[in-house]
């Protein structure tokens, strides 16, 4: 059996800053997008019920692909990875991404489930795990919380507004898993040691046959939300209900 865990090397949050008028600037320092870890860890655990091979996949610019990155992602439990890094994806659409992802996994052959982070650090799109399970002409399952093994297949749990879904999946699927669908454990010296020693395979982009857009939609402007007066009225008399009614009415909430 094989599992791939699709990842994000993504700029870093905690290295980021806000201006006044909402913009973000992102800084230079990079890491697994913050969405990743819980599904590197419900693959791994999972793998190891099953007796699978885990495999990363990720792409993205040149830096994706640098020791440092391919270790952080292989010191969270990964067999091996397989990375496609080209300085033409640092601005590649949502559609790109997933079709390069796509090619990674046609690449490995083979592969019983993928799985991914609902979302992304950077761009928060949300849209990658169903694009890529659609290019690969297989289901994609989001909001999954818990995935465990079954003798004739898995079992998945998704989590909604005040409702659970179970399902009993028989076939290939990508399943997107919620940041609380495990505890993330602390990365230890021996998973950094054992991560210099997993294989690396990098894909040239080239190979894949995929043209590189940029998208269609362009960020124009941010600003923070208007703000509100509030209004802070006590109301004390014997009528206060009423007075409240009528207060509320006057200032369209009612």
């Amino acid at each position: 059996m094989k599992i791939v865990v699709a990842y994000k090397w993504a700029p870093n949050p905690q290295d980021a800053s806000v201006s006044n008028e909402g913009v973000v600037t992102w800084g230079n320092k990079r890491a697994i997008s913050e969405y990743d870890p819980v599904a590197m860890r419900v693959a791994r655990l999972l793998a190891d019920a099953t007796g699978a091979e885990l495999i990363g996949i990720t792409a993205g610019d040149v830096s994706a692909a640098t020791p440092k990155a391919t270790q952080a992602a292989a010191a969270r439990g990964l067999d091996q990875l397989v990375v496609v890094a080209d300085e033409t994806l640092a601005a590649a659409s949502a559609d790109t991404y997933a079709r390069v992802l796509a090619g990674l996994v046609r690449r490995i052959g083979d592969v019983d489930l993928i799985i991914a982070g609902d979302s992304s650090a950077d761009v928060g799109g949300r849209s990658v795990p169903a694009l890529l399970a659609a290019y690969l002409g297989i289901p994609a399952f989001a909001d999954v919380s818990e995935i465990s093994p079954l003798d004739d297949g898995l079992k998945v749990t998704r989590h909604f507004q005040g409702a659970h879904q179970v399902l009993k999946l028989n076939g290939a699927a990508v399943l997107s898993v919620t940041t609380d669908a495990s505890s993330i454990p602390l990365i230890g010296m021996k998973d950094i040691m054992a991560a210099r020693k997993k294989p690396v395979e990098k894909v040239d982009l080239a190979e894949l046959e995929i043209e590189v857009s940029a998208g269609v939609a362009e960020v124009t402007g941010t600003e923070k939300p208007a703000t509100r007066e509030r209004k802070h009225i006590i109301f004390d008399s014997a009528d206060a209900a009423k007075e409240l009614v009528a207060a509320l009415r006057s200032e369209g909430v009612l």
